[in-house]
């Protein structure tokens, strides 16, 4: 039985064995908990961003702004502000004699630079919907993602359902399509139906896109040679940011955005110095969700992430409906409720498996890893 070693965000810890020809390690599987502080963390950063970047930038187009790329390019243009936990990080393992290399290995380098343009694509897609709908339905149709996020997931990681989930994704999916049964309910002053239609099938295909994008960063997870540590994690974020802003720039580049900015400043409605404020702020906003996107996927799976996406719905349809006095029809109601319900469904489906395996694997197990094993992240923010 191979020793323990105390282990920390740092140090790579394996649960399982590894392959070697055709000899394999034995290693004594402890009863497995999740590290409940980094997931409720980085649900808290996904929490924050998804209620709060969508009404910031909704604040842009409201008071005069127009740029649509502009508004793709912040969403992950504060991917700079990570170089102060990698610094961090990275004086931490040169001190330490027991960590491995410190670098993103090339492979997961060039998959995050392939979901960086996908991220891209998918933002400016958002933007130029929300340009055109309310926040809250914009929200409700992300919420859809659920049903694209579990297919992916069964088609590329092999994500196991219950009926409890298929339960969930339904429900959630159907309250979701309830909103483009009456597009005239909340379409705004000034939105024409062909625009407001736009809007709608943009962001429906954003979160078609975006269902397929977090199934993919797991799968990248899952096919790393070595082991995943924190520092990987905030590496491969901010090398698929960089890449999804670098996308951005080319399209602002291309559409003269940068000439026009200065010009909008000054036009802005709410002043000159709150429109970079604005920026700024939608800017940190996003690269909290971002960081979380990526914490919640390693820690859980990409399926959970599409199910606290759906159940967060309710709070950004709430916070528009406050701030900016949006409809909230009938329909929108019922949406919610199914919402409501699904969410409900998944976790009552999570317990019972939970009680299930305490049941069953009351004492530690010895297993052998499958080469293909995802290299989950553990208690300590390790494999």
């Amino acid at each position: 039985m191979a020793t323990s070693t105390p282990l920390n965000m740092e140090t790579p810890g394996i649960l399982g064995t590894t392959l070697n020809g055709n000899s394999e390690t034995h290693i004594e599987k402890p009863t497995k908990t999740k590290n409940w502080l980094m997931i409720i963390i980085n649900c808290a950063f996904v929490t924050i961003g998804l209620v709060g970047g969508p009404l910031l930038m909704r604040l842009y187009y409201l008071h005069g702004g127009n740029r649509k790329w502009l508004a793709s390019c912040i969403q992950s243009a504060g991917f700079p502000l990570l170089i102060f936990p990698l610094t961090f990080l990275y004086i931490q393992w040169k001190l330490s004699t027991e960590s491995p290399s410190f670098w993103l290995e090339p492979k997961l380098f060039l998959w995050s630079a392939i979901i960086g343009i996908l991220f891209g694509l998918i933002n400016f897609m958002y933007s130029l919907g929300l340009s055109y709908i309310p926040v809250s339905t914009s929200s409700l149709l992300l919420a859809t993602q659920l049903c694209f996020v579990a297919f992916f997931s069964w088609l590329f990681v092999k994500q196991k359902f219950t009926a409890f989930i298929i339960n969930a994704v339904v429900v959630m999916t159907l309250g979701s399509v309830l909103l483009g049964i009456n597009t005239d309910g909340d379409r705004p002053v000034g939105v024409s139906k062909a625009q407001y239609l736009t809007g709608f099938l943009m962001t429906l295909g954003a979160a078609v896109l975006a269902g397929l994008m977090m199934p993919l960063i797991e799968l990248g997870f899952n096919k790393a040679v070595r082991n995943l540590n924190y520092s990987s994690l905030l590496q491969f974020q901010f090398s698929f940011s960089a890449f999804s802003t670098i996308f951005c720039v080319i399209g602002m580049l291309v559409n003269k955005d940068f000439q026009v900015i200065p010009r909008e400043a000054n036009e802005f409605e709410l002043g000159k110095t709150m429109y970079y404020l604005i920026m700024v702020l939608t800017a940190i906003t996003w690269q909290l969700l971002n960081v979380g996107i990526i914490g919640v996927i390693s820690y859980t799976s990409a399926l959970f992430y599409g199910i606290l996406t759906s159940v967060l719905v309710p709070f950004t349809g709430v916070a528009a409906v406050i701030f900016y006095h949006e409809s909230f029809t009938g329909l929108k109601g019922m949406a919610l409720a199914l919402c409501l319900w699904g969410f409900c469904s998944y976790f009552y489906g999570e317990y019972k498996m939970m009680s299930k395996k305490v049941i069953n694997n009351g004492t530690p197990e010895t297993i052998v890893k499958d080469e293909n094993e995802p290299n989950r992240l553990n208690d300590h923010g390790e494999p």
